[in-house]
């Protein structure tokens, strides 16, 4: 597969990763926390009363912040070229491994290798071996 230099947008990324890392450090600085998603997803509800408001102004951050991004950037064109079916059986098995890895991608990929945890970055070896691997079942076994 060759690079797509017409999507490669290294400097966008990087923007990106920025911006990432300035929100996780605003977390972490400001309110002592860790932004695993999963987590703050999971105990949204459970500990609303005790630490829920900032809980839901992150994740409202979340949805938000790419309309903001939209008024100041060309906006980006997503197609998505799948059946609904599958969209909700990964949103599922994702679901499903963020219980079994105890986090998800941004607590084990972001935090967990920021902080050298070699259970975070076991965790995040099987994220991207899984995600090659289905990838291939996917479109070059099942052709779906």
């Amino acid at each position: 597969m060759a690079l797509d230099l017409v999507n490669y947008t290294p400097v966008a990324s990087l923007k990106g990763g920025v911006l990432i890392g300035l929100g996780i450090s605003i977390l972490l600085v400001f309110n002592g926390r860790t932004a695993g998603v999963s987590g703050i997803v999971s105990n949204l509800v459970s500990n609303f009363f005790k630490d829920g408001i900032w809980r839901l102004a992150f994740l409202l951050g979340l949805v938000i912040s790419p309309v903001v991004w939209s008024y100041f950037s060309t906006p980006i064109e997503l197609h998505i070229q799948t059946s609904d079916k599958l969209l909700i059986t990964s949103g599922l098995l994702v679901g499903i491994g963020t219980a079994l890895a105890l986090g998800c991608t941004s607590g084990h990929g972001i935090i967990g290798l920021a902080n050298l945890s070699k259970r975070s970055i076991i965790a995040t070896l099987t994220f991207i071996l899984v995600a090659v691997y289905s990838f291939y079942l996917i479109h070059h076994v099942w052709s779906l």
